[in-house]
This record gives structure tokens, C-alpha cells and sequence, in this order.
């Protein structure tokens, strides 16, 4: 038994993310190398001593979560961003998720909080591409329009926000019919939101199967208002392929910028809502929640 936990131990310390596993009682019971490059706090200072006050935003925002929340493979799977501050004292981003561990029975017996730096707010996150490759040439121009906008709008420009859209036949007609029916249908999807867009507004291709929608929208409420509209107008999508016609939908996160923030926070938070949307059964709007908060499953 001796030897299966230092197997287990030596295993963890190679992980590339930041890993504290917490007991019953939140207190840490391990603390990985690389969570000790990450924050600073050596292992020897987390095991079996109290949190410092500066990780507290993250080994303790999870205990105050109810079951079902931290339990949820949506939650589990995309994450938060955090901000708390290295041992140095400087502020440390980092995007976290939690894994509740159990044993044979099924019984809680303690919380696993793995974490990663966010390296740059300023790196924006880009689309999922199905081939592996990156940003197309498209996408990548639309990068400096993106960061005109928000810097005008944090220096007091219009108000800004971001309709993350997937659609979510999309990985199941590339599996089943190929690539080409997939992008016939997304250049259906497009030409279907390009209408229902408002003055001002700008749509983009934001991966493989995905858009991104640029909306100035003066409220969260509005934006997610608009987000409905272009739902219903995705529904009505006439895509045939071979004489069979796929009734479509879309999943869409929706988030507002703020004045605190940055943009690739503002674009995290609108995927994560399109994920939440997605995972929840599709065809639904989610609004994103503001500053830090994680979203609910």
C-alpha cells in the first residue's frame, strides 16, 4: 500500500497542472510540483497547515458550492477563472476545475482542484478546429478588430458584447456524412445569421463550427434578447443534404463586456456559456455571469 501511494504521489508530481487534493474536512492532503511552480507555495507549507489567506479564492471558493454544482461533468470539464496571488504577492489568474473523489461505495471522501496559469488574459481562445490546425487566415485578421473594439469601448466607447454560436448537428454530420456536408450546412447557418444581424454588427467563422457574433447591445438582458432571435432564425435553416433535410439548432453563450475586464476574459466567458448551452441539451441561450463566476450546470 506504501508503495502504490508513492507511485501515485510520483505520478501526480509529473502532471503539467497544478493539482491539491483536499480531505473531508478541505484541509490539503496533497500539493503537486506544479502547483508549486505555479503559486509559489511550497508543499511543505500547504500540507497540513492552514490555507494562506492568498489561495483562498482557490481551495476554498469550491467548499462553498453546493453538491450538485461541483459534482457537474460541465462544470468539471470547462472550468473557471480565478484570481488569486502568487507567494510573491502578484496577481495570479488561473483557469481551475474540480473533480469530487469517492470511494468504491460512492461515498465523498475529498475534492481534487486542478489548475492551470492563465498564461494571457490577452491570448484570446479561439474555436475548436476538427482537423487539429490553427487560427485560419480569416480569423486571425479578425483578432486586431477585436481588440480595436474593446479598446475603445474601455475607454469609453459603445458597449460591447460576444454571441458564441455552435451548432450543435455539426460534429455529428461531419461523422456521418463528411466534411463537405458539414461545411454546406454551416454556410447555410451563416447566411441564415448574416440576416439577422444589426447595424454594426459583425459575424465570423471562430473555428470549424463555430461563430462568433460582435453585438453592441447596451445590456446583458438585451444581448441575451438578441441571442433568442438568432436562435429562432438558426431553427429555420432549410439544409438538405442528398434530399434529406437536418433540422438545425445552435447552443449560444452570451457575455457583456465589462470595464474591469479584459477581452479574452470577455471571449472565455462567452464560450463557456456556449459549452453550458451545449452540454444542457442544445438549442438554448446561456447568459455568461459576470467578473469570476463560474457557470452553473
Amino acid at each position: 500500500m506504501s508503495e502504490r501511494s508513492e507511485l501515485l504521489e510520483a505520478t501526480l508530481d509529473c502532471h503539467p497542472e497544478g493539482i491539491a487534493l483536499l480531505g473531508q474536512q478541505r484541509n490539503v492532503v496533497l500539493w503537486n510540483r506544479a502547483a508549486e511552480a505555479i503559486t509559489g507555495y511550497l508543499g511543505l507549507d500547504m500540507v497540513g497547515h492552514p490555507v494562506p489567506e492568498q489561495l483562498r479564492p482557490l481551495l476554498q471558493w469550491f467548499g462553498e458550492r453546493n453538491e450538485p454544482d461541483i459534482d457537474s461533468s460541465v462544470h468539471t470539464e470547462r472550468g473557471c477563472l480565478l484570481h488569486t496571488h502568487h507567494q510573491l504577492g502578484h496577481p495570479l489568474s488561473v483557469f481551475a476545475r474540480i473533480l469530487a473523489l469517492r470511494d468504491g461505495p460512492g461515498a465523498r471522501i475529498g475534492t481534487a482542484i486542478i489548475f492551470h496559469p492563465a498564461e494571457s488574459l490577452d491570448a484570446l481562445p479561439q474555436g475548436e478546429h476538427a482537423d487539429g490546425s490553427g487560427v485560419g487566415a480569416s480569423q486571425a485578421d479578425f483578432e486586431d478588430r477585436l481588440s480595436v473594439l474593446f479598446d475603445d469601448f474601455a475607454h469609453g466607447g459603445l458597449p460591447f458584447g460576444a454571441l458564441w454560436i455552435t451548432v450543435d448537428q455539426a460534429h455529428h454530420l461531419r461523422k456521418t456524412h463528411g466534411a463537405g456536408a458539414c461545411e454546406a450546412m454551416l454556410e447555410k447557418v451563416w447566411q441564415v445569421l448574416a440576416h439577422g444581424l444589426r447595424p454594426g454588427e459583425e459575424l465570423v467563422r471562430w473555428g470549424d463550427d463555430e461563430f462568433l457574433v460582435l453585438s453592441h447591445e447596451r445590456t446583458a438582458e438585451m444581448l441575451a434578447a438578441h441571442a433568442q432571435t438568432l436562435a429562432g432564425l438558426a431553427r429555420t435553416a432549410d439544409f438538405r443534404w442528398w434530399g434529406d433535410r437536418t433540422p438545425l439548432t445552435v447552443s449560444i453563450g452570451a457575455a457583456q463586456a465589462e470595464l474591469d475586464g479584459t477581452l479574452a476574459g470577455l471571449l472565455e466567458r462567452a464560450k463557456a456559456a456556449m459549452f453550458s448551452s451545449f452540454h444542457a441539451g442544445g438549442n438554448r441561450i446561456t447568459a455568461a455571469p459576470e467578473g469570476n463566476s463560474c457557470l452553473p450546470s
